[in-house]
């Protein structure tokens, strides 16, 4: 098999059919996952373990064939180029009983913007904020990361700014505009997060986005790079705004918590969490909750009454807070999703019904 010809057949057809990522594992034909839902490329054989191997070598070099034989895993990205257009790929390869597993994602082009992607319109006013942590979160594959490029890129078009990104890896590619934008990419450009980010406080730096907070060690310099001076925006493994503020805290030690929630209670401007639904018409729309740091907010983190901000989102609506139930209520009212779909991402099925 001409692994490399047929590969790039495989992504092909995932473009073509709109779809999101490619799954190629031993014992199984080629699966694509097509608005969220998960079909076989159909006429691709069961492939052997010589043949994931073999797509992995054609998309590797013999130096990241040898971390995997050593991590087990690797995650990179790939660019597949057709005709004048070229697509940004993150591969993740595993070792698995069978042999190497490959998990392709395709990266959508960033050629929306935040009221173009239908979100809300309030988002474009957190650029504003000359300093301050905004955090976006929500399930995995869910659009976190799409949110947050938009966001970068509306203060490319607006704004004369240096903005630096930090990510593992790189997903969206952005030309400078009227801003400044450098992407290190860890740990190709540089060991750590966290050496990336004491590197951008001094580099003149106006604004640091980092693709993930997944360690104390990175939550501490995101907070401290608001907390100076900075906006920094970033996402963090939660899925609503009280789970954000929680996660936080707990990831570090108790005789440290006190502090963690002081500093959140300051440097927080908001957290967006978005769900990306099934629409009636086909394709996917967002869900949101979005949490703005207020005097409520800020004495309930302070105090350690996070279980209440819930109820603060939902009463705060003309401060231009949404709650998830209300965004997920307005969906089906304008028929842009069914109530079925709603009720799979409400945590209250009775809140749904009252708000319609």
């Amino acid at each position: 098999m001409d692994y490399i010809k047929e590969l790039s057949e495989l992504i092909e057809n995932l473009i073509a059919r709109d779809g999101s990522d490619l799954h190629l594992s031993v014992g199984m034909s080629p699966v694509v996952r097509i608005h969220r839902h998960l079909s076989v490329v159909v006429g691709k054989p069961v492939l052997t373990k010589e043949d994931t191997e073999g797509f992995v070598k054609a998309i590797t070099n013999p130096e990241d064939l040898e971390q995997i034989k050593q991590k087990k895993e690797l995650l990179f990205n790939h660019t597949h180029k057709h005709g004048s257009e070229s697509y940004s790929l993150r591969v993740t390869t595993f070792v698995e009983k069978d042999g190497i597993g490959i998990a392709i994602r395709l990266i959508p082009k960033l050629n929306k913007g935040i009221e173009e992607l239908k979100l809300p319109k309030i988002l474009s006013s957190i650029i504003d904020f000359p300093q301050g942590l905004f955090l976006i979160v929500g399930p995995a594959g869910h659009g976190k990361s799409t949110t947050m490029a938009a966001m970068i890129e509306e203060i490319n078009q607006k704004k004369t700014k240096h903005i630096v990104t930090v990510e593992d890896p790189i997903e969206f590619l952005f030309k400078d505009n009227k801003s400044i934008i450098t992407q290190r990419e860890v740990p190709r450009d540089v060991n750590t997060f966290v050496d990336a980010l004491n590197n951008a406080l001094r580099a003149d730096v106006d604004i640091i986005m980092v693709g993930e907070m997944r360690n104390t060690n990175t939550m501490q310099s995101v907070i401290t790079a608001a907390e100076v001076g900075h906006l920094a925006i970033s996402t963090v493994h939660a899925n609503s705004a009280s789970q954000t503020v929680h996660r936080i805290i707990d990831s570090f030690p108790p005789e440290h918590q006190n502090q963690v929630r002081q500093q959140l209670a300051q440097a927080l401007i908001g957290v967006f969490s978005i769900r990306l639904i099934e629409r009636n018409k086909g394709g996917l729309i967002p869900a949101c909750e979005l949490m703005l740091n207020n005097t409520a907010i800020s004495n309930l983190i302070r105090e350690n009454r996070i279980q209440a901000i819930d109820g603060v989102i939902q009463t705060s609506g003309e401060e231009g807070m949404i709650s998830l139930d209300r965004s997920l209520a307005e969906l089906v009212r304008s028929d842009e999703i069914s109530l079925q779909s709603a009720q799979r991402y409400t945590a209250n099925i009775a809140d749904i019904t009252r708000l319609l």
